[in-house]
């Protein structure tokens, strides 16, 4: 890929020098024309020299003369101007190369980062390093990169020619020139924070959208949708302010480097034209030839403007993505990974301890914890005890800090990083759908599924009965966050995506959390039934799911306090009776009991 870049870059710039060599030619062979008319308009001056001192053929009339360089200034004007047209169409093809490839990158990148960089970073900044910041970098290269290089070979290029026409004057009219170069890098060191700063703001308000779009429903039920539109139009405000503070640097910048632009030509004007009047310099060749140039210079120069605006802008937003390249990859298979077929589902914490950042207190601490195959287990405990925390170094979302995790008596880590996932069928207490149908959505683990086997998988978890009753069945549309759908139906389609890959282990986070008794019913019925012959564990907050669990593990703290069967923990002193005293008394009430405890 990188020698498609290489050859691209090489082939826009080839195109770009031979656009100033035809323009140098056109202007060469004008000012020759001149030249040619003043010496028959007076007889008593020479014309220029041509070209190699090969001149027109000796029998041509001036009037053929005047049509043979007029012919070559409208042909070379005629190539330039395809040149030109194949030129733009090479730069535009390489930038859209830039950008489908690096936005792939960044994305592959996102991909195979760990949970802890999606901690850190908010939804709306990995949106725009993706969306808009990829962009700068394509500005970078071509943008910046080309276009400095065109810049300063064709300002050696205008300047070369110009010493080789007359050394005092190209002196004089470039004598301004290291004052620009000065004001281009006080400009950049002036707009750089400028523009990280709008980036930011940027980032703010596209979290500011984001959430708003998804909590819709909780900004219309308090009333708080002038509030909101407020916000929104404060965060916008913020980046038109810092925008026209950019504005402003630039709308200096510019006139002033249009003004030191005319100061050299009014050097032109006077020491040019008294060259000419004295007959020191040409007037086709020399003076109009040499304004010619001037100009052309100019207009380079001008480009400084917009080349010193495009880095900023650009080194701006390329720093956010290479942010992303170059963070590493903290979950990654191992060099020589041990393959897993199928697992047998026996899993060890050895001393496990787990933080989240270096330098914080320790989420999970000193666990140690042995779950035989197919053994129900059921994680609880308190809000903030690291219940979640545990399940996810199964699958390695995380690594852990110290200490070790075995599935089947080896070290998670050394498993190939898809092979271990595929063995582990995780189901999230937010039940994330995608919006695609019924079908994909149940297929994602394995998209080459059929559709019996995508069927045997909503039979299991009993989400075969609804998904039949939508309009179009397993070809429904599910919309966005599974929005046309019940929370339990949602959860049940999730729980399908996972059985649909046959998992030795099973992961289960607190899955009734938000339905109803009668959808509970059934969700628990599901996981029974999906439970056997497969190692499960379940983060559970109620009984009735507690009570379906071979053992029950209880952590405080990131530290495992209790651990044995749901009956026996529920009649012994302690975390677990505590936590669940509430649901025991009103079961209790309900089945007309008195006390029912230790």
């Amino acid at each position: 890929m990188v020698w498609l870049y290489r050859s691209r870059c090489v082939l826009v710039l080839a195109q770009q020098f031979t656009l100033v060599a035809l323009g140098l030619a056109i202007l060469g062979i004008s000012g020759l024309g001149i030249d040619f008319i003043r010496s028959r308009v007076d007889p008593t001056l020479s014309s220029s020299p041509w070209l190699m001192e090969i001149g027109p053929p000796s029998d041509w009339s001036d009037l053929t003369v005047l049509i043979a360089i007029a012919t070559v200034v409208l042909s070379l004007a005629f190539l330039h101007a395809c040149l030109k047209y194949f030129a733009a169409i090479s730069a535009a093809r390489l930038a859209q190369t830039i950008v489908v490839d690096l936005r792939s990158q960044v994305y592959d990148k996102l991909q195979r980062l760990s949970f802890r960089y999606y901690n850190n970073n908010s939804s709306s900044s990995v949106i725009n390093r993706v969306a808009g910041d990829v962009q700068a970098v394509r500005m970078f290269v071509d943008g910046v990169t080309i276009e400095m290089i065109t810049v300063f070979v064709s300002l050696l290029i205008y300047t070369a020619y110009m010493l080789s026409i007359h050394v005092p004057l190209t002196l004089a009219c470039l004598a301004t020139t290291p004052l620009l170069w000065c004001l281009a890098i006080r400009f950049s060191r002036i707009i750089k924070p400028k523009y990280l700063k709008t980036r930011k703001l940027i980032d703010e308000m596209v979290r500011n959208l984001v959430e708003n779009v998804q909590g819709v429903a909780v900004v219309k039920g308090f009333g708080q949708e002038d509030e909101q539109i407020g916000r929104f139009r404060e965060s916008s405000e913020r980046i038109r302010q810092k925008r026209h503070e950019i504005f402003q640097k630039i709308c200096i910048f510019q006139p002033s480097i249009g003004m030191l632009t005319q100061v050299n030509r009014a050097v032109l004007l006077g020491y040019g034209g008294y060259l000419t009047v004295t007959e020191h310099l040409p007037l086709g060749v020399g003076l109009v030839a040499f304004a010619g140039l001037l100009q052309h210079f100019s207009a380079q120069v001008g480009q400084v403007t917009n080349i010193t605006n495009r880095i900023q802008t650009s080194l701006a937003g390329a720093e956010r993505v290479f942010e992303v390249l170059d963070t590493p990859i903290e979950i990654y298979s191992p060099t020589r990974p041990r393959r897993l077929k199928r697992a047998i589902g026996s899993i060890r914490f050895e001393q496990l301890s787990f933080s989240y950042e270096p330098g914080l207190p320790p989420v999970l601490s000193d666990i140690d914890l042995t779950i035989e195959p197919g053994e129900s287990v059921a994680i609880v405990g308190p809000t903030g005890a690291g219940k979640t925390t545990l399940l996810s170094l199964i699958p390695r979302l995380y690594d852990a800090t110290a200490g070790s995790l075995t599935i089947d008596g080896t070290d998670v880590r050394d498993f190939e990083l898809q092979d271990l996932r595929r063995n582990v069928g995780f189901v999230f207490q937010e039940s994330f759908l995608f919006s695609h149908t019924a079908a994909a959505n149940i297929a994602f683990g394995n998209p080459l599924a059929d559709a019996d086997q995508i069927a045997h998988a909503a039979r299991l978890a009993a989400a075969d009965r609804f998904i039949s009753h939508l309009p179009k069945g397993y070809d429904t549309l599910i919309g966005e966050h599974g929005s046309n759908l019940s929370g339990g139906e949602r959860q049940r389609l999730a729980m399908a995506r996972a059985l649909l890959l046959d998992p030795s282990i099973l992961i289960f986070d607190d899955p009734t959390a938000a339905v109803d008794p009668e959808t509970e019913r059934e969700i628990l019925a599901t996981i029974s039934e999906a439970a056997r012959s497969r190692t499960t564990l379940v983060v559970a907050h109620r009984l009735s799911t507690i009570r379906r669990v071979d053992r029950v593990v209880v952590l405080s703290k990131g530290r495992i306090v209790q651990t044995g069967s749901p009956e026996r923990l529920l009649h012994q002193d302690g975390l677990f009776q505590n936590l669940f005293a509430l649901q025991l008394a009103d079961e209790n009430r309900h089945n007309g009991q008195i006390h029912v405890g230790a």
